[in-house]
C-alpha cells in the first residue's frame, strides 16, 4: 500500500498524473471542462440538431435522405423542379399522408433558413416553432446561436493553436540563444506591436472580400507576442541550468536540447494561458463581427446577433440569448483556465 507525501499525493504516480489529480480536485474547473466539451461536441453535429430538412423520409415506398441530397418539389408531387421547401405546408402534407413519414431534427431551421410561412412579423418573439424567436430577417435565433457557437469555438481553437506555435518558436529562439538574437527580436516586437491592428483590419476588410481565413491570418500576425514573452523568460532561466549544461557537454545539438530538455520544462505558462487565449480569440471575433469587420454575412456569427440586438431593442430575445451564450462560454473557459493554473502548482494538494 503506497503512502502519501506531505502534499497529499501518491509518490508512485507520474508528474502528469499528479497534475490530473490536482485538476480533478478542482470541481468547478473539472465540471466546466465536461460541460464545455459536451456543448462543443453537440455543436459539431449542428446539422443533425437544427436543420430545415428531414434526416430521413419515406415517400411512395422510397427511402429518401433529404439532409444529404437535394430533391426537387416534383419528387413529392409538386409542380416545379426547384429544390423542395420542407417548411412548405404542401410538402409536409405529402410526407404525412398514407404510409409516408419524415424524421425531422429537433429544431426545424438552419442558420440561414427564411421561414416564409411564419405566423408573426419579424423579428418574432419566442414560440413553439422558434424556441428563441427570430431575427429581423426571419431567421431562427436558436439555429444561429448553435451554428455561431461552433464557428466561434473552431475559430478560437485555430487562432489559439496558431498563436501558441508562433509564440513558442519566437520565445524559444529569443530565450535560448539570447544575446544579439534576443536584442534583435525585442526591437522587432516593439515595432511590430506598435502597428495599429484595428486600422489594418479595417483597411484589409475594405480591400479584400471578408473571409474567415483572412481574419485568422491577420489576427495570428499579432496574437503571438504576449505568449512569446513568457516563453522567452522561461528559456532564459532554464538555458543555464545544470541539466542543459550537461546536455551540451554530451554533444547534443541546440535543436535536441530545446526539444528534449528546455521546452518540456517551459510549457507551464503555455498550458496555463491556453483557455484564456481562447477566450480572447472568441471575444476578438465577436467584437469584429459586431463592427461588421468579421466573418462573411452568410456565416452565422454571435457578434452579428449582438449587432441585431442593438438595432432592435424591442426584440429583447436576440440580445439576451446571445449574451447568455457568450457569458456561459467565457465563464466555462475561465473556470478551466483557473483550474489548469492551480493544477500546475506543485504546492497544491489533491
Amino acid at each position: 500500500m503506497s503512502t502519501l507525501n506531505m502534499n497529499g499525493l501518491d509518490p508512485s504516480v507520474s508528474p502528469g498524473q499528479r497534475v490530473w489529480q490536482r485538476f480533478r480536485s478542482d470541481r468547478r474547473g473539472f465540471f466546466s471542462l465536461i460541460i464545455f466539451g459536451v456543448l462543443f461536441v453537440l455543436s459539431l453535429f449542428s446539422e443533425l440538431i437544427s436543420n430545415d430538412r428531414p434526416l430521413i423520409a419515406r415517400h411512395d415506398g422510397q427511402i429518401l435522405f433529404p439532409i444529404a441530397k437535394d430533391y426537387s418539389e416534383k419528387a413529392f408531387g409538386g409542380d416545379f423542379d426547384s429544390p423542395a421547401d420542407y417548411l412548405d405546408p404542401f410538402i409536409r402534407q405529402q410526407l404525412s399522408r398514407d404510409d409516408n413519414w419524415a424524421l425531422y431534427p429537433l429544431n426545424h431551421y438552419r442558420h440561414d433558413t427564411l421561414n416564409y410561412f411564419a405566423k408573426s412579423p419579424n423579428p418574432a418573439p419566442p414560440s413553439s416553432d422558434n424556441w428563441l424567436g427570430t431575427d429581423d430577417r426571419g431567421r431562427d435565433v436558436f439555429a444561429r446561436l448553435l451554428y455561431g457557437f461552433r464557428v466561434s469555438i473552431l475559430f478560437g481553437l485555430a487562432l489559439t493553436i496558431t498563436g501558441t506555435v508562433l509564440g513558442l518558436v519566437t520565445g524559444a529562439v529569443q530565450g535560448y540563444f539570447a544575446g544579439r538574437t534576443d536584442l534583435f527580436f525585442q526591437r522587432f516586437m516593439e515595432i511590430w506591436g506598435s502597428m495599429p491592428e484595428l486600422y489594418l483590419l479595417i483597411i484589409f476588410a475594405s480591400i479584400f472580400e471578408p473571409s474567415i481565413m483572412l481574419l485568422l491570418l491577420l489576427l495570428s500576425l499579432f496574437g503571438w507576442m504576449g505568449l512569446s514573452d513568457y516563453v522567452r523568460a522561461d528559456f532564459l532561466r532554464n538555458r543555464n541550468l545544470d541539466y542543459v549544461q550537461a546536455a551540451r557537454a554530451l554533444g547534443l545539438s541546440n535543436g535536441q536540447i530545446i526539444w528534449r530538455h528546455v521546452l518540456p520544462n517551459s510549457l507551464t505558462p503555455v498550458v496555463t494561458f491556453l483557455p484564456f487565449r481562447m477566450s480572447g480569440a472568441i471575444l476578438a471575433l465577436t467584437s469584429l463581427d459586431f463592427l461588421g469587420l468579421g466573418v462573411p454575412p452568410s456565416m452565422p456569427s454571435l457578434g452579428e446577433l449582438l449587432a441585431q440586438g442593438k438595432n432592435n431593442l424591442d426584440a429583447w430575445w436576440i440580445a439576451l440569448s446571445t449574451f447568455m451564450v457568450l457569458t456561459i462560454t467565457l465563464l466555462l473557459l475561465t473556470n478551466i483556465g483557473d483550474a489548469l493554473r492551480n493544477s500546475l502548482d506543485v504546492r497544491r494538494k489533491a
